[in-house]
């Protein structure tokens, strides 16, 4: 039994582990799924996919906190989740794994499951880390960011920036503390480092070798060499791009302002705030722009006009293929829609893994980085004009485009769990074989 654990405070993270979950069950795997709840678990009840609420719920407000937290993570004094969250997480999370035999639990995001699953002695699969994994550190592959961690860093060199960011993760120990001090608690190992957090004990990294830069051996083949920084026994498997893919119509009157000609900007920024997606929406109008808005969790009704359409949840991988540009935050499952969708994009990065997100589509040349701290309307009205007026960003997109095709990324994700799950019971058994002998 396969358990999938959800954090429904991001709809990128939602919609993955539903893929998986399906690519699985379409194999005749048996599994279960929970969440600690959050907006898009309606993205669950569309689907009609059965999950169980675990304690303690969080509700819209508290995943918005949650998403803060991860950006502020290896900031001083930053946390996460308090103790009694933690302790709360992991008690409910065990209960539910012991009552259903979980083998094995997937994870977006709920860390607390690092510790729940060490309780159970069951191994923990993992792809919120997408890319951000330990061969882009080692090779120097993590980009300079778009804006420093902090506002005080803005002024160091670009060269020393980038060395931070890929000498950083592995030597981080202070984003990992608010999990760790449970886990001593509990007696169950702890987790070694901010670039731990981002593997599990296999780690479903999702994106291809044409994209990331890792040749596919160099991946597979890759050990844990330093026990300060990674858990032992990771283990690191390519299994191609996973993103969105919500199994919903385009609305009517979103058909109608794509089919008028005029071109048209997709603004789908979920994980920021409405005084940012109001600012942004300003400079694609000043970048002259119509502009389509996936409002998501946000109420912006009052933006829309002749030139402005504002809509909810949209199904972005329709979207995207129909729009001049698009501008996203930078997370890996907008970034991948927009790559296979071949649409050049504005992305702002908000944390290190979304800024290796966007470096790779801007390596493609294909994308412009803004940083968040730096998107004013004259900065994105300028990058606008700057990608329409250029039409090697499209013809960039287009090329992209071709890396993802044909790859069934949810499909390989359920094939590497279910291989992971028949290696460990293989030498669980030849375990047992040696110990009678």
């Amino acid at each position: 039994m396969i358990a999938l654990f959800p954090h429904c405070g991001f709809l990128s993270e939602t919609s993955r582990m539903l893929a998986i979950a399906q690519a699985l069950m379409a194999r005749g795997e048996p599994i279960v799924m929970a969440t600690h709840g959050g907006p898009y678990t309606r993205v669950l009840d569309e689907a009609g996919m059965p999950y169980t609420l675990l304690e303690p719920l969080m509700d819209e407000q508290r995943c918005r906190d949650y998403i803060a937290g991860i950006v502020a993570l290896g900031r001083p004094g930053a946390r996460l989740q308090s103790a009694d969250e933690v302790r709360a997480g992991v008690r409910s999370e065990v209960e539910f794994l012991r009552v259903h035999a979980a083998d094995m639990v997937v994870i977006g995001f709920t860390l607390t499951a690092f510790l729940s699953a060490r309780v159970l002695g069951i191994p923990l699969a993992a792809s919120h880390g997408g890319s951000y994994v330990p061969p882009v550190f080692e090779r120097g592959l993590a980009p300079a960011p778009s804006q420093s961690p902090v506002p005080q860093l803005d002024w160091l060199p670009a060269s020393i920036l980038k060395m931070m960011a890929n000498m950083g993760p592995p030597r981080m120990r202070g984003p990992v503390a608010f999990l760790n001090e449970v886990a001593a608690e509990l007696g169950v190992e702890p987790v070694p480092s901010l670039a731990a957090l981002m593997l599990g004990d296999l780690t479903l990294v999702t994106d291809v070798p044409e994209v990331l830069g890792v040749s596919d051996a160099a991946m597979t083949s890759w050990t844990p060499r330093d026990r300060r920084a990674y858990r032992a026994g990771t283990r690191l498997r390519y299994v191609g791009p996973l993103y969105a893919r919500l199994d919903m119509p385009v609305p009517a009157r979103v058909e109608a302002f794509l089919r008028d000609g005029r071109p048209v900007a997709y603004v789908c920024l979920s994980s920021s705030t409405p005084e940012f997606i109001r600012r942004v929406v300003e400079g694609v109008r000043d970048g002259g722009l119509r502009v389509l808005v996936g409002a998501t969790i946000h109420a912006l009704r009052d933006l829309e006009g002749d030139e402005v359409l504002v809509e909810g949840v949209l199904p972005s991988h329709r979207i995207m293929p129909r729009v001049q540009l698009a501008l996203i935050m930078g997370g890996q499952g907008s970034v991948q829609t927009a790559m296979a969708g071949g649409t050049p994009f504005i992305g702002f990065p908000l944390q290190p893994e979304q800024e290796l997100n966007v470096a790779l589509a801007m390596r493609q040349g294909m994308a412009i980085a803004i940083g968040p701290r730096h998107a004013d309307a004259m900065n994105v009205a300028s990058a606008v004009r700057r990608i329409t007026a250029d039409p090697a960003y499209a013809a960039a997109a287009a090329r992209a485009r071709l890396h993802y095709a044909h790859v069934d990324g949810a499909g390989r994700a359920a094939d590497a769990l279910i291989a992971h799950l028949r290696e460990r019971a293989g030498s669980d058994a030849a375990a047992i074989i040696d110990a009678k002998a």
